[in-house]
């Protein structure tokens, strides 16, 4: 019997309802900021993540899935941003908009130990704004992944703020950790004391107890800032501060890829334990001029849709629409049943029936078990009356009415679907 790779899920029917739940409340908050939507394939070349993540981070030494095929090697996308940044760039897109703001929803891919809310597969929802080096689309878009959280019901979050600066500024933190952290160097973890020589930054990242309070006592302020990062950083928090939402200042907090400059953030909450972070984002200024593009700022952010699955609200999720369920008895009852389906679904009605030709007492279970809100009953009286019985399963009321007097007598008592489909 095959099963599943470790660190994947099956996403079983029940499941997806939620999901849906997701992915719908958060592409009607993107409509409402303007925010439209890309894709971009889960297969990359394996040089664009080397590139734009960083070499000496880890996600590139220990996380990605490589594929090697002849003289190339690709790779499942780890994340999002490094993607689009090259669909940006490839599709000529700053010729069509000098603006331009993208969400995106998909899997993202790395070879990590499977745990709470961190699989092989996951999934990530998140947006790009590529076009402006403004604070006030940081500010827009930190909003944006609060108003999220809102409209899923999501509570007890806390969002984290840094600024890195810009690239001097980063090499001046860089130096001033130096400075502050050799000579407790044998006291770090083993990947620390490599980090230190590599990409010191990295070293900020690290979970382990002993190295945090190597860190915490470092005393890492922002006198590494020039004048227009600290005015940024200013504009920044002073419009958070206006909007009313709450963030707590962490100069530790750097982000996990060398990409980013500036603003950078986490979202964390307590209910995901150690690793406590629903989504994270920040700013890349040089990211699409360093793979060839243009000169211009950008920003973004992604939430782990698998996170966010853990702190939602378990409660049983409606699935959202209200159905008919049309029960057949007898051959030509079932003929008649195919013309009916077509109709009510070209009407916006969600209808189904029985395809395995159970009694009429098992068919209502069927239907009880699929919450249909009504059960519409065929049998050979009804066809030789123009009739149909019409059960309401949440009163129980029962009813004959004309079969031609049918579909406006749903339209009337439920909410039909938004949306007819195409051609009706």
């Amino acid at each position: 019997m095959f099963k599943r790779i470790p660190g994947t899920k099956d996403i079983l029917p029940e499941e997806a309802l939620t999901w849906q739940k997701i992915e719908e409340a958060s592409r009607k908050i993107f409509f409402l900021y303007n925010y439209r939507e890309i894709r971009t394939p889960i297969l990359e070349q394996a040089n664009l993540f080397n590139r734009t993540l960083g070499e000496n981070t880890e996600i590139v030494q220990k996380q990605m899935f490589l594929i090697p095929h002849a003289e190339d090697c690709y790779a499942l996308r780890p994340e999002g941003t490094a993607s689009i940044a090259r669909a940006y760039i490839e599709n000529n897109l700053d010729k069509t908009s000098v603006f331009l703001k993208l969400y995106y929803l998909g899997p993202m891919f790395r070879f990590e130990r499977p745990q709470k809310g961190r699989m092989r597969q996951f999934h990530h929802l998140g947006c790009e704004v590529i076009g402006t080096e403004e604070a006030y689309i940081d500010i827009e878009i930190i909003c944006l992944a609060g108003v999220i959280l809102e409209e899923l019901g999501i509570k007890g979050y806390q969002f984290e703020l840094n600024t890195l600066g810009c690239s001097k500024d980063k090499n001046g933190l860089k130096e001033l950790l130096n400075d502050r952290l050799k000579d407790n160097l044998q006291h770090f973890c083993p990947e620390c004391k490599v980090r230190f020589n590599r990409n010191i930054l990295r070293i900020l990242d690290c979970k382990k107890k002993a190295c945090q309070e190597i860190i915490a006592k470092s005393d890492i302020s922002h006198t590494h800032l020039c004048p227009e990062c600290k005015a940024h950083f200013h504009l920044v928090r002073e419009g958070l501060n206006s909007l009313g939402i709450k963030y707590r200042i962490n100069p530790y907090l750097v982000r996990g890829l060398d990409y980013y400059n500036r603003t950078v953030f986490e979202i964390k909450h307590p209910g995901l334990g150690a690793q406590d972070a629903l989504g994270a984002g920040g700013r890349y200024d040089q990211l699409i001029h360093e793979l060839g593009g243009p000169v211009t700022g950008a920003m973004g952010f992604a939430f782990g849709i698998e996170r966010l699955l853990l702190v939602m609200n378990n409660t049983p999720t409606d699935n959202g629409k209200d159905l008919v369920y049309v029960i057949a008895l007898g051959e030509q009852a079932k003929k008649e049943t195919l013309k009916l389906l077509v109709n009510l679904r070209k009407s916006g009605i969600c209808a189904d029936t029985d395809y395995t030709s159970r009694s009429l007492k098992a068919s209502l279970r069927g239907a009880g078990n699929l919450q249909a809100k009504y059960v519409v009953i065929i049998g050979e009286d009804e066809l030789k009356k123009g009739t149909l019985t019409l059960k309401n399963m949440l009163s129980g009321e029962q009813k004959e009415i004309k079969a031609t007097d049918l579909i406006q007598t749903l339209k009337t008592d439920i909410k039909c679907c938004a949306r007819t489909p195409a051609g009706n």
